[in-house]
């Protein structure tokens, strides 16, 4: 989610506008960049529960406390909701207080991975002093949706609204999940069609390997990446594995008419955010849209409206990796590891195309369907999945290898990988070590995990 943006006065009167902002995006490949985002949920270390905003020891105090870092603060409404820093790096909310931090766009592993590091290292610093906690896991283990504290931020009280009428768990993913992702680059609209389209077909993977969401309410739910499972009944308008990238034809231009037929949440003007959920970005862009009529949208509401999509790849100047669970410290940095290898290297490419470019559109819905109950368990064209992940997890190491980024120790980047391998090799996911521990030394109480996966 993002923080409240400095609004842009240029107005976009035609479609074509709205194809070269995203286009805009193409760079050459010495230009590419990795940028990290994940989320975790803050808790108070006395009960467990989750912080408010407000309060000695809520998550404004957390921010606050924060700025000693050289965070510069955000607000919206008198309210502390942001942190930012000139690097382009930034701390925001999610709508139940979920800590996010947005790294800066670097050039590799060892550098995205050092500025998650120094991250952790000061909300930890500034948790032992309010008695805080955050967790990495990817769905609220414990707390009831209604035991949530919504934050202060004006799109939420319209997403909060506006949710309900789309699915039943939307309100659940926005308080109660958490990921970890990875924003690439590409060079042209070819190069985008062909990540796009290896992104969409292995997220599953990743959402497998990363499976790490098996409670809600205190208990299991059946499922091993629960969280993957909410996408599935939050809003079909806006979710899903979007069949027409896979299609003759796709590139910006589609990608646009499909954003225009997405139903829009608001629009932002002189610090507050207008509510047109359910209205049709066509209409704006007419002057016809009718929670603001006569006025036309500027390049900041198409920004605004980019986000408002949560597909498992989401395209803005920058395709984002949508798929995996939040988790420990440990596994923060595989996941752009993952995605690294395989996008970022031409043989990577190919090799990982020639797995899945037989695919169909069966193929790639039945891995959507069953992935987030079954992680690697899941039987795909006749075995199990953990062993396609041990395929594309090589394919990505080789990847790491070609691109030859060592750290000042000289280390290359495959090392970010082996908690990943460690997972296929084994053939059990996260997840499915937390259900043990919870029958087993857990004694049937969801409790202990706030301790297991804590930062």
């Amino acid at each position: 989610m993002s923080s409240p943006r400095k609004e842009s006065l240029e107005p976009m009167t035609h479609r074509d506008q709205l194809v070269a902002y995203i286009e805009a995006g193409c760079k050459p490949k010495e230009k590419w960049r990795i940028g990290t985002e994940h989320e975790k949920f803050a808790f108070r270390l006395s009960d467990l529960r989750p912080l408010p905003h407000g309060g000695p020891d809520g998550i404004a105090a957390m921010l606050t406390g924060l700025q000693r870092f050289g965070w510069s603060p955000v607000h919206e409404g008198g309210n502390l909701i942001a942190l930012t820093k000139p690097d382009g790096c930034s701390v925001t909310l999610e709508p139940g207080g979920q800590l996010e931090l947005s790294g800066a766009p670097v050039e590799t592993l060892h550098q995205t991975c050092e500025e998650v590091q120094q991250h952790l290292a000061e909300t930890k610093a500034v948790g032992s002093e309010l008695g805080t906690g955050l967790l990495g896991i990817g769905f609220q283990p414990k707390w009831r949706r209604e035991d949530i504290p919504w934050m202060p931020k004006g799109r939420y009280k319209i997403m909060r609204d506006y949710m309900p009428k789309k699915g039943k768990l939307g309100l659940d993913m926005m308080l109660r999940t958490c990921t970890v992702q990875v924003n690439l680059d590409f060079e042209s609209e070819s190069c985008m069609v062909r990540k796009f389209r290896l992104g969409l077909a292995l997220q599953p993977i990743a959402t497998a390997l990363f499976a790490n969401s098996p409670f809600a309410d205190g208990k299991p739910t059946g499922f091993l990446s629960y969280r993957s499972f909410v996408w599935t009944d939050t809003d079909p308008d806006r979710c899903g594995i979007l069949p027409f990238v896979f299609e003759d034809g796709m590139g910006f231009e589609r990608y646009v008419d499909y954003m225009l037929d997405v139903p829009m949440y608001f629009v932002y003007r002189d610090g507050r955010y207008i509510d047109a959920s359910g209205q049709s970005f066509r209409d704006f862009l007419a002057g016809k849209l009718p929670a603001y009529p006569n006025q036309l949208p500027t390049v900041g509401d198409w920004e605004d409206h980019l986000t408002t999509v949560f597909a498992e790849v989401r395209l803005k100047r920058f395709l984002e990796m949508r798929g995996a669970d939040g988790g420990p410290w440990s596994r923060l940095c595989a996941l752009p590891a993952l995605w690294v290898g395989l996008l970022y290297d031409a043989t990577a490419m190919d090799e990982a195309f020639a797995l899945v470019e037989d695919w169909t559109a069966e193929d790639h819905a039945a891995l959507r369907r069953d992935v987030p109950r079954l992680a690697l368990n899941t039987q795909f064209r006749g075995r199990p999945l953990r062993e396609l992940a041990r395929e594309v997890l090589a394919i990505a190491r080789k990847g790491l290898e070609r691109r030859g980024c060592t750290s000042s120790k000289g280390r290359d980047e495959c090392h970010y990988l082996d908690p990943l391998d460690e997972i296929a090799e084994l053939g059990m996911c996260p997840a499915e070590e937390l259900l043990e521990s919870y029958r087993k030394e857990w004694g049937g109480n969801v409790d202990p995990v706030f301790r297991e996966l804590a930062y």
